[in-house]
């Protein structure tokens, strides 16, 4: 089995009930084998020679109320090859614990907290870990951006001694997918680039574009309206005066427009637009 050489977090926002986990690995598309997370239950990250069991048996043992000490020393209880594996898990309640096995190559090891778990093996240092768990600690916001800012902490800490490849971000909520189906909230994966933290925060912008919620209203009234108009019309999708009426023909316009490009979740009700939108569409 190929080591999967990598550092990741796994951690829980008790406030929005969302647990997630991030990584970043010389090892081509990393998140596929390394992330399990689901509502209400808690976050695996597992990795070195992986044994996606941990993942999977895990979260079925999270799920059943067991603690995060209690689900890993089950994990590695039954695991022959224990001592080649790697895995942080948080659990429902954002208890927290890290293993490295006695076999995982220098530098390997983690470091836990409230609500987060930090783990890398084949690492430049110890500072790559370090630095993740400080940056997680000290950051606020979405749960998504400071896991996705604690690997870049990481990176530049050192990161993986090999290089880079790929990277991948899991963050669920309940009721949290698009159309609120199941718990996949955000699931983005760089599978092979040169940076791919830096695409892995690109990708979680747009996601923030395409599905966040809208901050700044701007009323479709005036030069504003007549500037929507002249945009929609040059690209095809509105035929009427531009008279600086947001009407049902203009209104029309702008939702198809939305239906093409998918700002479908940014629509806002009455004659108002989102800012960072209608910037779009104005193209600046």
């Amino acid at each position: 089995m190929k080591t999967i050489a990598t550092f990741s977090i796994a951690a829980y926002d008790p406030e929005a009930q969302e647990w997630g986990v991030a990584v970043q690995s010389k090892f081509l598309a990393c998140a596929s084998a390394v992330c399990f997370a689901k509502a209400g239950a808690g976050a695996i990250a597992t990795q070195a020679n992986a044994n996606l069991d941990y993942g999977e048996l895990g979260l079925k043992l999270l799920e059943k109320g067991y603690s995060a000490q209690q689900v890993l020393d089950a994990l590695v209880a039954m695991d022959e090859g224990r001592d080649d594996r790697q895995v942080g898990i948080v659990d429902a309640q954002g208890r927290s614990v890290s293993y490295t096995g006695a076999k995982c190559l220098d530098w390997a090891g983690g470091i836990t907290g409230p609500n987060f778990t930090c783990q890398g093996n084949i690492l430049v240092s110890k500072e790559t870990v370090s630095a993740m768990a400080e940056s997680f600690q000290n950051s606020t916001g979405p749960l998504a951006h400071r896991l996705v800012q604690a690997l870049d902490a990481g990176q530049n800490a050192g990161g993986d001694r090999r290089g880079r490849q790929a990277a991948g971000l899991l963050v669920v909520k309940e009721g949290g997918s698009y159309g609120g189906f199941n718990d996949r909230m955000i699931d983005l994966r760089v599978d092979d680039d040169p940076e791919p933290i830096a695409k892995l925060q690109h990708l979680l912008d747009l996601h923030d574009l395409y599905f966040g919620k809208t901050e700044v209203e701007v009323p479709m009234v005036g030069d504003a309206c007549k500037d929507v108009q002249t945009a929609l019309a040059n690209k095809g999708y509105y035929h009427g005066p531009v008279d600086g009426v947001y009407g049902d023909e203009t209104k029309q316009a702008f939702v198809d427009w939305c239906n093409t490009e998918n700002f479908e979740e940014r629509i806002c009700e009455g004659d108002f637009m989102d800012e960072k939108v209608m910037e779009i569409l104005l193209d600046k």
